[in-house]
């Protein structure tokens, strides 16, 4: 009943994740052909923020794919890494629209703001992005309470709607006041909103693709989990991992009582461990090796 509730959970989210990529990327397009046709560099950087976005949903929908496919012999665990090499790309490509939007900005303003820019037809697209945001937000605010997934992307939208209505402030400012600068100077707004983004993304997929344990995993707390284990001596050669965000690994080589292991308590250790690696620390995918105390000892010797 369970796995039939989470399945049914899931393929609606990924319609939710489906529905809010498509406003998402849809307004983007529109944002561009706004900001060539007003001269909007507000609008051109909030149509990064929005690529920002849409690349988000499309993680998070493939990952949400992905998480329904079986591994296979050759993808033992899967394409979950897909995800983290998304991230790594997007990083990237927002840093350097940032730096670009960030100079282009700065030029604007020490030319006195006397660039053009149809203040009038960038309030229309920036208020067309402003509802298209709200409009996705308000999809997304149900299953964002019970999917981590969904709300990575819950957040992704709002910063976006923040980034629109800087825009929508900068074109009110430029259709009163005729002061062109006000589009620089939210275009700079808005790509100090990416940055951080972007580098967060880049220290996650470093973080995954080297190894280290996931920060949301305290390695002595487990181990103080496994020893409390009735039948358990020690723990030793801990590794803790992540295949992708949300999806920890960890594996363990536990020495147990030679008395357990005489009596046949062994399956019994190692489901205890598992039940307490998945209830207490959100982690599916562990694997202990069961070891008698006569069998560390041969192993620090060698």
């Amino acid at each position: 009943m369970h796995d039939h509730a989470s399945g049914v959970r899931g393929a609606s989210n990924r319609r939710l994740l489906t529905v809010s990529l498509v406003i998402t990327a849809s307004v983007m397009i529109v944002q561009i052909v706004g900001a060539v046709l007003t001269g909007s560099l507000a609008l051109l950087a909030d149509a990064g923020h929005m690529f920002a976005d849409t690349a988000a949903l499309v993680i998070a929908l493939v990952a949400s794919i992905i998480a329904s496919r079986p591994a296979k012999d050759r993808r033992t665990f899967g394409y979950q890494r897909a995800e983290v090499f998304g991230a790594l790309i997007n990083g990237v490509v927002l840093i350097a629209l940032s730096v670009w939007i960030a100079v282009e900005g700065v030029s604007r303003l020490l030319n006195g703001g006397d660039h053009e820019v149809a203040g009038g037809l960038m309030l229309v697209v920036a208020v067309i992005g402003l509802i298209a945001n709200a409009v996705a937000m308000w999809l997304l605010s149900a299953a964002q309470r019970h999917s981590i997934n969904v709300r990575g992307a819950y957040l992704e939208v709002l910063g976006d709607l923040i980034g629109s209505a800087m825009v929508i402030i900068a074109a009110v400012v430029i259709v009163t006041t005729g002061w062109a600068g006000a589009d620089a100077l939210a275009s700079l707004a808005i790509a100090v909103l990416i940055v951080p983004r972007a580098i967060a993304l880049l220290r996650e997929a470093a973080s995954v693709l080297s190894e280290a344990a996931p920060d949301s995993v305290e390695v002595a707390e487990i181990r103080a989990h496994i020893v409390a284990t009735p039948g358990v001596q020690t723990v030793h050669d801990v590794h803790v991992w992540q295949l992708t965000r949300g999806a920890p690994v960890f594996s363990a080589h536990v020495v147990v009582d030679e008395a357990c292991l005489r009596d046949g308590r062994g399956p019994a250790i190692l489901a205890s461990l598992q039940e307490c690696l998945a209830d207490h620390f959100d982690v599916e995918h562990s694997t202990f090796q069961l070891e008698p105390a006569d069998h560390l000892e041969h192993g620090a010797h060698a």
